[in-house]
């Protein structure tokens, strides 16, 4: 008789297969848009740093285009501009990306969303990943975005929005994600 295989928590294994060189820069130098970098780190509930964590993105270009079929103006999309990227937080427990702020993509006919981008995360001690969005602290356009104004509790849509910080080289956005506790960063059903 056949045994199901039981479920196990993501190890410190899984970065083997998924981590790989240049995974974290989206860019090329053809790519249109406004060049900038994602910094941040992961904690746990005790607000400790997460020193194995892998963070994936995934974001439209900066004309709001996904690269992807499913997209109604995919054939206009950016050729240059890869819109998917993987970081891992070792060794020094911080992800970085090197992408573009992306444009808006419409709510529905009416309403626009502010620029986002989709944020997965996976963790060793975790059976599944968790999936969050991050906005940008300098966009107006957030005080009248759908998704971040169905949140009601104020402090909890920060745990959304990248923080602008100055810096010698591209405009630098930081967001750390919390995965548990008082501080824990709003995730989404996948």
């Amino acid at each position: 008789m056949l045994k199901q295989t039981p479920s196990q928590t993501v190890g410190p294994w899984f970065k083997f297969g998924l981590v790989f060189e240049g995974g974290n820069n989206l860019l090329t130098d053809e790519t249109k848009g406004q060049r900038i970098n994602i910094k941040g780190r992961v904690f746990d509930g005790d607000g400790a740093p997460i020193v194995d964590a892998l963070v994936e993105i995934w974001q439209p270009d900066a004309q709001g285009i996904f690269n992807s079929p499913a997209d109604p103006r995919h054939a206009e999309v950016d050729p240059h501009f890869h819109g998917f990227g993987r970081a891992e937080t070792a060794p020094d427990n911080i992800y970085t990306f090197k992408t573009i702020k992306p444009g808006r993509i419409a709510w529905d006919d009416k309403q626009e969303q502010s620029p986002f981008i989709n944020v997965r995360i996976f963790a060793r001690g975790m059976l599944n990943f968790v999936i969050t969005r991050l906005y940008f602290s300098d966009e107006q356009s957030n005080q009248t975005d759908p998704v971040l104004n169905l949140i009601q509790d104020t402090k909890r849509r920060q745990t959304l929005i990248a923080q602008l910080e100055p810096s010698n080289d591209l405009p630098t956005y930081y967001f750390d994600i919390v995965l548990q506790g008082d501080h824990e960063t709003v995730f989404f059903e996948p």
